[in-house]
């Protein structure tokens, strides 16, 4: 009988306790509740959301069999240090090629040149050439005018038989031949002016010629400049701060101009990429303050701040954008891609790589 009744009593104790343990949990879900709408009033959170860095790729701008490598997967690099070095025994010929042939094009602006100066003194001579001839043009109208007149006194004289014949006809001859005299400087003069004339149109040439070699010396220097920047791009070097990833290049390995070798991930420069709702982006703005969780360190609390938002969903920039003018249409939630910053360089962001998955909450203000 006791037993019976100790029973019965401790029935009766667990049926009271029961709605007072039910009412504590009842408040302790209410009130969680109440705490995470009062929360949500106030801050926006996705778990949706990756480290960011900038990531180089090393490329080759030049084709070869790697000579050397200097670096190994995850070292430390700096901006202008040596990566890989390539062969250039080939590149090396083309050099000393194009500089030949740069030599070449010299010697051959000298060469026009000095033609250019020989037809100048050609020109020169002829013009005065035709100066002499045209003097002695000149010298011969005279002795013809004095003989002519000669001739004329002695053509009256003999018809008055006041003088031999004798006389007159070697008037008459001294008369012919200064007019045979004059006849042939004149055609001298007018070889000359064509000598002269071949002779310049010769020296216009050799001018033109100038400017062509000139020309050629032009791009043949340029022939050069490209041998050696060809030649330079055997050297790869890094173009940024940062950790070699993903190295797949060997010596000995033949490699292509546009090749992708490895990355250089920058780590001076961290930010994150939440990609929010678009029901979430009602109340935000850039510059809200965020406060930034990383899933690898749980008690790692970084700060940051809204940058801006990408200019279209995620779904715009995937292989296959949706289109939703075919088929039927099914109404999803986008997500708009939002950049956040963290507030200032610190020694726990040493600790980050890129792609890490991070929970952002970000602070809504009343506007």
């Amino acid at each position: 009988m006791n037993t019976q009744t100790e029973q019965e009593v401790s029935k009766k104790k667990s049926k009271k306790l029961f709605p007072i343990i039910f009412a504590g949990l009842a408040v302790i879900a209410i009130t969680f509740g109440i705490i995470k709408y009062v929360h949500s009033l106030h801050y926006e959170e996705t778990e949706d959301a990756q480290i960011e860095s900038d990531i180089s790729p090393i490329i080759p701008k030049a084709s070869g069999y790697v000579k050397a490598v200097r670096v190994e997967d995850n070292q430390h690099v700096r901006k202008g240090d040596t990566l890989v070095i390539l062969e250039d025994q080939d590149y090396q010929l083309k050099v000393a090629q194009a500089q030949a042939a740069y030599a070449n094009a010299l010697a051959n602006v000298n060469m026009v040149k000095a033609g250019v100066n020989a037809s100048q003194a050609n020109v020169t001579t002829s013009q005065a050439s035709i100066a002499t001839v045209q003097a002695n043009i000149e010298a011969a109208k005279v002795n013809l005018w004095q003989a002519s007149q000669d001739y004329n006194r002695y053509a009256n004289l003999i018809a008055d038989h006041s003088i031999t014949q004798q006389q007159f006809e070697k008037a008459k001859a001294t008369k012919e031949s200064a007019e045979k005299q004059l006849a042939v400087l004149q055609q001298q003069k007018k070889v000359a002016s064509e000598q002269s004339k071949a002779t310049a149109s010769q020296s216009e040439v050799s001018s033109t010629n100038v400017n062509v070699a000139e020309t050629n010396v032009d791009m043949r220097k340029a022939d050069v400049d490209l041998a050696k920047l060809q030649l330079s791009y055997t050297v790869i070097i890094a173009p940024i701060d940062g950790v070699v990833s993903q190295k797949n290049v060997e010596v000995g390995q033949l490699v292509q101009a546009g090749q992708s070798l490895f990355a250089i991930v920058a780590q001076s420069d961290l930010w994150v990429v939440a990609n929010f709702k678009e029901t979430q982006l009602t109340h935000m703005h850039p510059g809200q303050e965020v406060d930034i969780s990383v899933d690898a360190y749980p008690d790692l609390k970084l700060h940051g701040k809204v940058q801006s938002f990408a200019a279209a969903t995620g779904a715009r920039f995937s292989l296959l954008p949706p289109d939703n003018a075919t088929g039927n249409f099914v109404k999803v939630v986008q997500r708009i891609p939002v950049k956040i910053v963290f507030d200032k360089q610190n020694q726990a962001l040493g600790k980050l790589r890129a792609g890490m998955n991070v929970v952002v909450e970000v602070a809504l203000s009343e506007s």
